[in-house]
């Protein structure tokens, strides 16, 4: 009998963290210790160290926690990079401490959007915001630390629950008649329960003698842009809101973002085996997820 996988996960209530705790639940080859901010808190990497040297018996962390919100990030960089940066370093010298790898979400944000074609994970980093700065930061600590690590770039994750791109929109297109939204700027959206799954792949594969640790891209497959993304919203859930497409320049933010956030998903292919859905696909699932629930 195979002996169970222990795993620790940091979050458990934001889109990530619900979605791979869903996951994980249902794999009777895991046990999963799930640290809610209450008990494992970002602000302080004393206790987020304390937690990943505490915990066991321990084969993977992975780290599903992050200080998202891009534009409030530009106030507070100092907050964000506490987060994304000093508790992430924290977590990656713990790690190496008891020799357990870490599977660590970061994001298309580290990109500044300038190359035309998707980019690959040694593409040179640019970030345009504090966003992407603290979590640029973070990828480099784990780094700096613990060889024994996957970091994840993703990009735009939606999911059935919490406030994000897809519910926005499905809020609005039963207020209103009409929505502007940015067509400008491209890349993938990412269904949270078809990354959480990929990660559980992951996990899997890394606790040998010559698991392939590094950096990878992970992304739905296939590519739009926002007004796109709002428009199969739209046409999946029969919503006949009036869409206008607007450019960036148009929907001014504190923070800059990345006119091309598209990532090559070629490297997780050929390494994990992972071939992630169309995200026109993954979309369907989740829409399909919230009326089974709402009946």
């Amino acid at each position: 009998m195979t002996a169970a996988l222990n795993i620790l996960q940091f979050g458990s209530s934001g889109q990530l963290g619900t979605e791979l705790t869903a996951v994980l639940s249902k794999d009777t080859g895991v046990r999963t210790t799930v640290l809610s901010r209450a008990e494992a808190d970002f602000t302080d990497p004393s206790a987020i160290e304390n937690a990943v040297l505490k915990t066991g018996p321990l084969d993977v962390v992975i780290n599903a926690v992050a200080y998202t919100a891009v534009d409030r990030a530009e106030q507070d960089e100092a907050l964000a990079h506490r987060v994304n940066a000093e508790s992430v370093e924290a977590m990656a010298r713990a790690c190496a401490a008891r020799g357990v790898p870490l599977i660590h979400v970061s994001t298309d944000y580290v990109y500044d959007g300038a190359k035309p074609d998707p980019y690959v994970e040694s593409d040179a980093t640019a970030p345009l915001n504090a966003y992407g700065r603290t979590k640029l930061a973070g990828e480099n600590r784990i780094r700096d630390h613990l060889p024994a690590h996957v970091i994840l770039r993703t990009s735009w994750i939606y999911s059935a629950s919490g406030r994000n791109f897809m519910t926005t929109m499905l809020r609005l297109g039963q207020e209103r008649d009409e929505v502007r939204v940015v067509d400008d700027q491209h890349g993938a959206p990412t269904s949270a329960r078809e990354l959480a799954q990929a990660i559980g792949a992951i996990a899997r594969q890394i606790t040998g003698p010559a698991a392939p640790f590094g950096t990878y891209h992970y992304a739905d497959a296939g590519e739009t842009s926002w007004c796109g993304f709002a428009a199969e919203i739209f046409r999946q859930a029969g919503l006949k809101t009036r869409l206008l497409p607007i450019p960036a320049s148009q929907y001014p933010t504190p923070a800059r973002r990345p006119a091309n956030s598209r990532l090559d998903l070629t490297k997780i292919s050929r390494i994990f085996g992972i071939h992630p859905p169309a995200w026109q696909v993954s979309l369907a699932r989740v829409l399909a997820g919230m009326k089974e629930t709402r009946r």
